[in-house]
């Protein structure tokens, strides 16, 4: 079942609104509602972000639910052709080791790949940087 603070890092996730806290500033990211008062198998959360000036609305629901292991979140309406993004949790040496595996394909296949790809790809680089950091902080308490 694992360690308390081991819980408390699966439980921090349950709650959509900490989305908001662990985002880069630079997306303007906001949940404008989402379908369960908590994440659960086959929640829906509705939000609206910033994409280098663009405003997007995306849907995402979440499948693979199991409670201190992992989770995963796919992209229902959005800027991507694909997106499925899995949220690993592991016990490891008292603490936890959170590990985020994301499969997406930008939209208009090889050609929007060769024009878009790199900076997709950097964008994502980033934005998970800094959610590592900030998740490192906000749970370190």
């Amino acid at each position: 079942m694992g360690s308390p603070a081991f819980r408390k890092d699966f439980f921090f996730f349950k709650e959509a609104r900490n989305l908001e806290k662990i985002t880069p500033k630079f997306l303007n990211f906001k949940i404008l509602n989402q379908s369960t008062p908590e994440i659960q198998e086959g929640t829906k959360i509705n939000y609206r972000l910033s994409l280098h000036g663009f405003p997007v609305s995306w849907i995402s629901k979440i499948t693979d639910w199991k409670p201190n292991q992992k989770f995963s979140d796919i992209q229902v309406k959005g800027p991507y052709s694909h997106w499925y993004h899995t949220h690993e949790f592991e016990e490891k040496n008292g603490g936890t080791l959170i590990k985020d595996h994301v499969l997406y394909k930008v939209p208009f296949g090889i050609p929007g790949d060769l024009v878009a790809g790199k900076w997709v790809r950097k964008d994502l680089e980033k934005v998970f940087t800094h959610r590592h950091k900030t998740i490192d902080t906000l749970l370190a308490n």
